[in-house]
């Protein structure tokens, strides 16, 4: 246990017991445990493997590499159609815990025996992800929109794109891209 992490587990009221329960199983599987990104991180060897988090009606187990994992049981839950490589393992009661643990400890294994032998998620890249119509048409009217599009890191592509593309009317996509034009001449991702 690092003292350091104490105080998610003492915060999260609501889900006090299960992250309790959760925090014994991971730490029986001798990770390392440390506060990542603001929650409860457990790695092997210095590389990531699982994090802990909680939602208003679940708290979960985060597996990092999840899309890597066999699965045999069909518990993993990809949290969106545009997440790639984490899964998690949703909870709702102490008792749905205590079930599984044995399931738990042996997809972390798993999950650990995925690091150890080098594994790694395939990633689409920006060039993989469809361009909105509206956003093709700006390209090409723009010429130094394109240029500075093309010159942005491929995770900000990508996260530009599905910014883009997510919504369903024409009138709303046109809308964010107008808004992001200023940003992305600038050479700034969506969150810069």
């Amino acid at each position: 246990m690092n003292p350091k992490v104490d105080f998610y587990f003492i915060k999260n009221q609501k889900w006090q017991k299960e992250l309790e329960k959760l925090r014994m199983i991971v730490l029986d599987c001798q990770l390392s445990e440390e506060l990542k990104w603001g929650v409860p991180c457990y790695s092997f060897q210095g590389n990531n493997i699982v994090l802990m988090h909680v939602f208003k009606e679940y708290c979960a187990l985060l597996f990092i590499k999840g899309s890597l994992l066999n699965d045999a049981n069909g518990i993993l839950i990809q949290q969106t159609k545009n997440v790639q490589a984490g899964r998690q393992i949703r909870f709702t009661n102490v008792h749905e815990i205590v079930e599984k643990e044995a399931i738990l400890k042996a997809y972390i294994y798993e999950a650990i025996e995925v690091e150890k032998a080098g594994l790694k998620v395939n990633f689409k890249k920006a060039a993989d992800f469809n361009i909105p119509a509206e956003f093709q048409n700006k390209l090409n009217e723009i010429p130094a929109l394109k240029n500075a599009f093309d010159t942005l890191t491929p995770g900000r592509q990508k996260a530009y794109l599905l910014y883009f593309s997510a919504p369903k009317q024409s009138k709303t996509r046109e809308s964010r891209i107008e808004k992001c034009i200023p940003q992305i001449l600038k050479g700034k991702g969506l969150d810069d």
